[in-house]
C-alpha cells in the first residue's frame, strides 16, 4: 500500500499593507486609551492627545527651545559615542578573553543595578556642575548593557572562525574588526538598540540634577509649577524620538538576523 504524502503548507509572509494596518491600529488603540484616560483623571491630571500636540507645537516654537534642544543634543551625542564605543570595546576584549569575562560579567552586572541617581554626588565631584556632568550619567547608564550585549555576542561565536583568524597571524585589532565584529553584528545592534534608550534617560536624568538648560532642566521646572500641559509635550517628544530610532535599529537587527 503506497501513502502518498501531500506537500508541506507554505507559510505566507505577512503583506507589507497588512504590517502598516497593525501598526495604525495600535497607534489608533493607544490615542484611545490615551483620550479615555483623560476623561476619567481630568486635563489636570493628563492632558489630551490633541491638548498634548498643540502645546508641543508651541514649546517649539518658542525662541528659547532652540537652546535648549542643543545643550540635552550635545551631551546626550557624546554620551552616545562613548557608550556605543567604549561598550563595544570593552565587549570585543571580555568576550574574547573567556575568564577576563567570567570575572567581570558579575562585577558589571553588580554595578549596572545599583541605581545610577546614588552615583551622581560622586560624579559632580569628578566633573563639577556642567556639560562634563551631563555626559558621564548619560554614559555610565548606556556602556554597560552594550558591553554586556557584546560579550555574550563574542562568545557565541564558533571557535574556528577565530583559530583561523590566528592561524593566518592576524593581529588583535584585525580579528575584532573582521571577525568579530561582523559575526556578532546582530546581537551588538541589539545592545545598541538598550544602549541608546538607557543613555538618553541618564543625559535627561543628569540634567534635571544640576543643570540651568535642556530638555531635563524643562521638565524639571514644568514639575515644579505643576505645568501637565509641558511635561506631556516634553514626554511625548522624547518619546517619539526613542521609538522612531529604536524601531530603525530594530530593522536593522531582523536584517542582519536574515542575512546571518
Amino acid at each position: 500500500m503506497s501513502v502518498t504524502l501531500g506537500k508541506p503548507a507554505r507559510i505566507r509572509p505577512r503583506l507589507p499593507s497588512s504590517v502598516g494596518l497593525d501598526r495604525l491600529l495600535l497607534l489608533l488603540a493607544v490615542l484611545l486609551v490615551w483620550q479615555a484616560l483623560t476623561w476619567l483623571a481630568g486635563p489636570e491630571v493628563i492632558t489630551s492627545p490633541v491638548a498634548t500636540v498643540r502645546k508641543l507645537a508651541s514649546i517649539m516654537t518658542a525662541s528659547d527651545f532652540a537652546g535648549h534642544a542643543y545643550e540635552t543634543g550635545r551631551a546626550f551625542a557624546a554620551a552616545l559615542i562613548i557608550s556605543l564605543l567604549g561598550g563595544l570595546a570593552a565587549g570585543l576584549i571580555l568576550g574574547s578573553r573567556r575568564l577576563a569575562g567570567e570575572v567581570a560579567e558579575p562585577l558589571l552586572v553588580a554595578f549596572y543595578s545599583i541605581p545610577k541617581v546614588t552615583l551622581y554626588p560622586v560624579i559632580l565631584l569628578l566633573f563639577g556642575l556642567g556639560v562634563s556632568a551631563k555626559i558621564a550619567f548619560g554614559a555610565i547608564h548606556g556602556i554597560i548593557p552594550v558591553a554586556l550585549f557584546a560579550m555574550n555576542a563574542v562568545r557565541n561565536i564558533r571557535s574556528v572562525h577565530v583559530r583561523a583568524a590566528r592561524a593566518m597571524r592576524l593581529t588583535p585589532l584585525q580579528i575584532a574588526t573582521y571577525v568579530l565584529v561582523p559575526a556578532a553584528l546582530p546581537e551588538i545592534i541589539a545592545g545598541f538598540r538598550i544602549g541608546f534608550a538607557l543613555t538618553l534617560l541618564g543625559t535627561l536624568i543628569g540634567e534635571m540634577f544640576a543643570s540651568q538648560r535642556g530638555i531635563g532642566y524643562m521638565l524639571v521646572q514644568a514639575m515644579e509649577t505643576n505645568d501637565i500641559g509641558t511635561i506631556m509635550a516634553l514626554a511625548l517628544l522624547l518619546g517619539t524620538i526613542a521609538t522612531a530610532v529604536s524601531w530603525a535599529l530594530l530593522r536593522l537587527d531582523r536584517s542582519l538576523n536574515e542575512q546571518h
